[in-house]
């Protein structure tokens, strides 16, 4: 399994969780991103998440092998999801495991903040009054 994956689907984020588990880890540190009910005062009913799949892949990849050379940690997973979420939905999930708590602290944030920058996701809001917008999500 790749430690970067795209889903389509729900993913079973307790697998996700225990592959991470590993002897010699101390501690593991996650994220969770989900849909939530409302953005800059519209109510949002759900979020469609486009991606160019293998390039997304690819950066996704490079950040999570960039964090194992970058921090003392046993293993880092992340998962981002693809199509339409409804309210509620995880949309995106970080894990990481090391030995000690403030590097699978700091490699968590380094990877959602990377994916945030980097990886090539949009997403188009729908609002509960029917009209949708598309939410910028990169920094450059």
């Amino acid at each position: 399994m790749s430690d970067f994956i795209m889903a389509d689907a729900p993913v079973d984020i307790s697998a996700l969780r225990r592959a991470l588990m590993v002897p010699e880890a101390g501690g593991f540190c996650s994220f969770e991103g989900w849909v939530r009910e409302t953005n800059e005062g519209q109510t949002v009913s759900g979020i469609d998440y486009n991606a160019v799949v293998p390039l997304a892949l690819t950066e996704g990849q490079a950040i999570v092998q960039e964090v194992k050379q970058r921090f003392a940690i046993c293993r880092a997973t992340a998962m981002h999801r693809t199509g339409y979420l409804p309210v509620g939905e995880t949309a995106v999930w970080i894990g990481v495991s090391a030995a000690h708590r403030d590097a699978a602290f700091s490699a968590c944030r380094y990877i959602i903040d990377e994916i945030k920058q980097r990886v090539p996701i949009w997403k188009k809001e729908h609002y509960a009054s029917g009209e949708v917008g598309w939410v910028p999500c990169h920094t450059l």
